[in-house]
């Protein structure tokens, strides 16, 4: 395992890797969506600026799949925001990896690495600075609890008086187990997301160290793990809608 550049800032431990990493998830969805909806055109649209309509008529298919599109139409945005931005942190850590290997104390804008501070005597830290983002707990654990904030704020604003009843339903005993429930949602997205790409982090790392003989496991690996990442950006994304849906809209019986 590698050790991650963690550095104390302001009584703040603050991962390197984490930061520079989501700097470039970001640059990179700007840039991508810059690009696809740049000399948008009716009569011949670009090959990006179909790519991209297709990606939003795909995350209006999952909006419609969790709540009536009337309704949902507000949440396409975040929805294709929430679905690119997974999808290119699950795939940075694919390519390649920038590790450096320290025998002594480093240290970044004055702050001393938390994994080289006590080295000595023969010792030696590898530092992992190029990762995928979704990789770290923190980060999925923030992407979770935005949805899990929104969502109960959103439930709150629109369907006040049935999102605080659904909490005695089917009977008031049941409130303890509701308020579980609720605040479950955003621990399983958070875990689920981030052990599928860090287990396939740590596989890849481990084919790594087979050298040559691992090559071909490699390729077929890192294709697998293209699906994965597709597949979990698309999970987080609709389990987002389907609990926005759950507490903003009241179903009339």
């Amino acid at each position: 395992m590698h050790d991650s550049p963690i550095i104390e800032l302001g009584g703040l431990n603050i991962d390197l890797s984490a930061v520079l990493m989501l700097t470039v998830t970001v640059l990179f969805v700007f840039i991508l969506v810059r690009l696809c909806v740049r000399n948008l055109s009716v009569e011949n649209p670009s090959k990006v600026q179909n790519f991209m309509e297709w990606v939003v008529e795909f995350v209006q298919n999952i909006v419609a799949s969790a709540m009536p599109l009337s309704k949902g139409k507000p949440y396409i945005t975040l929805g294709l925001t929430l679905i690119l931005f997974i999808f290119v942190s699950n795939m940075l850590g694919l390519p390649f990896s920038i590790i450096s290997e320290h025998d002594e104390p480093a240290s970044v804008f004055g702050h001393v690495i938390e994994a080289t501070r006590s080295l000595g005597n023969g010792e030696h830290s590898e530092i992992l600075w190029w990762k995928s983002p979704t990789a770290d707990i923190s980060i999925t654990a923030g992407l979770a609890i935005i949805i899990f904030i929104l969502m109960n704020y959103l439930g709150l604003r629109y369907n006040r008086k049935h999102y605080l009843k659904h909490y005695i339903e089917p009977f008031p005993v049941f409130l303890p187990l509701n308020i579980i429930e609720n605040l479950a949602k955003p621990i399983a997205l958070a875990i689920r997301l981030f052990a599928n790409i860090f287990a396939g982090e740590i596989l890849i790392s481990t084919i790594l160290k087979m050298g040559w003989y691992g090559i071909p496991a490699m390729m077929a690996w890192q294709g697998f793990s293209i699906f994965v990442g597709a597949l979990q950006a698309f999970i987080f994304t609709i389990l987002s809608m389907v609990y926005i849906a759950q507490t903003t809209i009241h179903e009339e019986y």
